[in-house]
């Protein structure tokens, strides 16, 4: 597996192709808003339709994620669920994969926006989290230290070859690191959104997700077009 590694206020961490977060030397591994359940969600409320397996998808890739790092631990980011209760309400097969993930780890679950209350699997329940120098939460704070978080679902737009290409990424400065989305089909906000030019120094990297994870220039060009909303 291609990876990059990366200092991060002492801590070694890796980043990984999928867009998961891993620190080896405390057997820990963080995602960020993997929204399960989403397109029960929207087909619910007739929203967008979205292929029916997303949940499935998207544990599928924390599964294999789990396997090749031998983590013992994780951290969910919040928004774990794309609404709240919706944990309570999920197939009886993805219930008992999310319960075989957890099976001998110990696992946290942050409060996000979309899921601010408690979620009814085991495991615990935290607004954030304080490991050691680093502190866990859903969203970043303009004075944050040392903090990682997610939310805002960051993506890159590069042109390559005469066209634009998108890639999922990590955002990261000398102190914050902001997660991609870990969910399939959850959408994103550019990096050169006002929002995230604003909040990142201005000597941010992207680090892009991909077969082959790279740190670039967080890029700050103009935007040119409708941006998506993080969903």
């Amino acid at each position: 597996m291609n990876t990059h590694t990366f200092t991060f206020h002492g801590a070694s961490l890796i980043a990984l192709p999928s867009g998961a977060l891993h620190w080896p030397e405390t057997g820990l591994l963080v995602v960020s808003d993997l929204h399960l359940g989403k397109s029960a969600r929207l087909s619910a409320v007739g929203g967008a339709q979205l292929p029916p397996y997303e949940t499935r998808e998207t544990l599928q890739r924390l599964d294999g994620d789990l396997a090749a790092t031998g983590a013992t631990r994780v951290i969910c980011l919040g928004d774990s669920f794309d609404a709240p209760g919706i944990d309570a309400h999920l197939p009886e097969d993805d219930l008992l994969w999310i319960a075989r993930l957890q099976a001998g780890r110990d696992w946290t679950w942050i409060a996000g926006n979309h899921d601010p209350a408690p979620v009814t699997l085991d495991g615990a329940h935290r607004a954030e989290h304080r490991d050691g120098p680093l502190t866990f939460r859903h969203i970043a704070t303009p004075d944050g230290t040392a903090e990682i978080s997610g939310h805002y679902h960051p993506k890159a737009r590069l042109a390559a070859r005469g066209r634009s290409l998108t890639r999922p990424c990590f955002l990261l400065d000398a102190n914050r690191l902001i997660l991609p989305a870990y969910g399939a089909f959850t959408g994103g906000l550019y990096c050169d959104s006002p929002v995230l030019c604003a909040l990142m120094d201005p000597g941010a990297q992207a680090i892009l997700t991909g077969p082959r994870p790279v740190a670039i220039p967080m890029p700050r060009r103009a935007t040119t077009g409708r941006n998506p909303r993080q969903t």
